[in-house]
């Protein structure tokens, strides 16, 4: 693929038009529906909460896509990078072992056609295929060594060889990391697969396992030409909320030249380059990529983690640590820098606004300029920490470089704010974080703003839910300050409310690199 070619963006504003269509007719149908089952007064009252539902459908798609600002080329971008996530969302993210490399070959090859690219952003918004590989399955699908040479050297040593950096000890230890992660499995490729509903998503699924079964073993796995190592499933309802019960995706940069906004924070969208390999970054060069042009240009990276919640932990503490359960929850909210509608702290610090959180043209629209003392947003809390947002003494281009793309996505049910006793079912986050540099980001952000707090003035303190604690009503390090008046509190003791469970460095490649590796 050469750098003459153009991005296609011809049709897109009819296609959206054509959206909204779809979508006006099916809340048409539904009044008509009504009208045969509720009185007058009720059907003209659900008219009204449909129509206004309509026109807010009509300010979403306006204010998300505009194709007069498109300078990528968005028909081969994994939607992955680009699109945002459907609430309510229905889910799988499949791992799987590459053994013969003309099978998997083969096997790219027939998924290939089903995978979503960022183009029609709105088509199939229900129901997406994305496909991403770590370095190990690159070297089993058959990628010639000149190519594998060309990609980061953090990227090649992998999650597990990053401990360090990454600040991954004690039991987020590799050595206590599940299987298949990390040395425990060699995962080769994910497939991940996300719908707005769940036959549309059942319909994608059964479909992938249609196209791997041919060449699984089902009795003696290893003996495959592909082993199917993660068959997980995930999802949330139209709240969107994680298993803590806060609101989950509201915040990700806008990416220029994309033309779809996500109602970002910053007045000016973040150099494509910064997330997409092949386009100019914030200091206007274009970066090293993944040779040849055509498996590096349109490509990124991703980090993937996956997270136990012990959310009776967290509430246990939030209630121990306070007088009742309305101040449990605002400790709970100072810790994570949102209430769990959504709504900013720093906006409203002593209750959910329940009305803000559920604006998508308020939530987002926020910096911390007016919050010097961190009286609102406290400094330690995640949301601060993750994006500081003109906090005092950052530097904005230092901000802008380390923002991460989150597709995270939770799985198991949601545990009620007053239940402290931990029920031993499966429950927790596939962090997913994307960027042209995401091994680099990660690393930073793991080394400096969580697992540190001088960048913060709060020394030893770390981010009190991804941070590695331990406990201890003595370490500075389990220690959450939440200022305050007269004085600020001292919440000590922090316990480990996310337990690492493993993780990869993932390439996302471009749908013509999908292409190149499949017919190499």
């Amino acid at each position: 693929m050469g750098n003459n070619k153009k991005p296609v963006v011809k049709g897109l504003k009819e296609d959206a038009n054509h959206f909204i269509e779809k979508i006006e007719d099916k809340i048409k149908n539904s009044i008509n529906n009504l009208s045969n089952e509720l009185d007058n007064h009720k059907v003209l009252y659900k008219k009204d909460a449909l129509s206004n539902q309509l026109s807010h459908l009509q300010r979403k798609v306006d204010s998300i896509f505009h194709p007069n600002l498109v300078t990528m080329e968005l028909e081969d971008i994994q939607a992955i990078i680009l699109r945002r996530r459907p609430a309510p969302y229905y889910g799988t993210l499949v791992a799987l072992k590459v053994n013969n490399a003309n099978t998997g070959r083969q096997l790219l090859r027939s998924v290939l056609g089903g995978v979503s690219h960022s183009l029609t952003w709105h088509n199939d918004m229900d129901a997406s295929l994305n496909i991403v590989m770590t370095f190990e399955g690159l070297k089993a699908l058959g990628v010639p060594q000149d190519s594998l040479d060309s990609f980061p050297d953090n990227f090649k040593a992998g999650m597990e060889s990053a401990a360090k950096k990454l600040g991954d000890v004690g039991i987020n230890d590799p050595k206590n990391w599940h299987a298949p992660f990390g040395k425990k499995g060699e995962i080769h490729i994910c497939a991940a697969i996300i719908a707005d509903n769940e036959d549309k998503w059942q319909t994608k699924i059964q479909q992938l396992r249609q196209d791997i079964s041919p060449y699984v073993n089902e009795i003696h796995p290893e003996e495959g030409d592909i082993e199917i190592l993660i068959d997980h499933q995930f999802g949330s309802d139209d709240s969107a909320k994680n298993v803590f019960g806060f609101r989950d995706g509201i915040s990700n940069p806008e990416v220029a030249g994309s033309g779809i906004s996500n109602n970002p924070e910053d007045d000016k969208p973040i150099a494509s380059g910064e997330f997409v390999m092949g386009y100019k970054s914030e200091d206007g060069t274009v970066r090293p990529m993944p040779q040849p042009e055509v498996l590096g240009k349109n490509g990124s990276f991703m980090v993937l983690r996956k997270y136990q919640c012990n959310v009776a932990d967290f509430n246990r503490y939030c209630i121990d640590h306070t007088e009742n359960q309305q101040e449990a929850d605002k400790l709970a909210a100072k810790m994570f820098g949102r209430w769990r509608s959504g709504a900013p702290v720093t906006l409203s610090p002593d209750y959910d606004d329940e009305t803000l959180g559920a604006d998508d043209s308020r939530n987002n629209k926020f910096d911390y300029t007016e919050d010097v003392t961190g009286k609102g947003c406290p400094f330690g809390a995640h949301a601060r920490r993750m994006n500081p947002r003109n906090s005092k003494d950052f530097i904005l281009s230092d901000i802008r470089l380390h923002r991460i793309i989150r597709r995270s996505v939770s799985f198991g049910d949601i545990v009620a704010p007053d239940i402290t006793v931990d029920d031993g079912k499966e429950r927790g986050l596939y962090f997913i974080g994307i960027n042209a540099q995401a091994m680099d980001t990660l690393e930073f952000l793991q080394s400096q703003w969580i697992n540190d707090g001088n960048f913060m003035n709060l020394g030893e303190e770390r981010d009190p839910l991804l941070g590695v604690h331990n406990g201890d009503n003595e370490a500075e390090s389990d220690t959450f300050t939440e200022p305050s008046d007269p004085i600020r509190k001292r919440h000590k003791g922090i316990l480990q409310f996310n337990t690492l469970q493993g993780g990869e460095y993932l390439f996302i490649p471009s749908i013509s690199a999908l292409k190149w590796i499949s017919e190499l």
